[in-house]
C-alpha cells in the first residue's frame, strides 16, 4: 500500500457509466417513495426501476392520441362483453347479476 495516492485526475460519479441512463436527484413525496418501496419488496424488484417503468408507461399513454385511447377502451369493453356472453353471464344484452 502506498503512503499517498494522487487523486488529482479523479472524477466523481459511478466507476462504470450506464449507457442510456442519467443520474439525477429528484424530490418525491414520502408516500410515493414508501408505496414504490413496499411494492418493490413484494415483487423483488428495485423501487427506482419501478418508478422508471411507471414514468415510461405514462409517457407512452400520453403519446397515444385520444382516439387510440378510446379505441382501446371500446376494444376492452367488447372483449369483456363477448367473454361474458360466451360464459353465459350475459343474456339479451343485459348483464346478469
Amino acid at each position: 500500500m502506498k503512503k499517498e495516492y494522487d487523486f488529482s485526475k479523479g472524477k466523481r460519479g459511478p466507476v462504470i457509466p450506464h449507457k442510456g441512463k442519467t443520474r439525477i436527484t429528484i424530490w418525491l413525496d414520502n408516500t410515493t417513495v414508501v408505496w414504490f418501496r413496499k411494492k418493490a419488496l413484494r415483487e423483488a424488484q428495485g423501487y427506482q426501476t419501478m418508478i422508471n417503468s411507471a414514468l415510461k408507461e405514462y409517457i407512452e399513454a400520453d403519446r397515444l392520441p385520444f382516439s387510440g385511447q378510446l379505441r382501446e377502451a371500446i376494444d376492452e369493453a367488447v372483449r369483456t362483453h363477448v367473454n361474458a356472453a360466451l360464459a353465459g353471464k350475459v343474456k339479451s344484452g343485459i348483464r346478469a347479476g
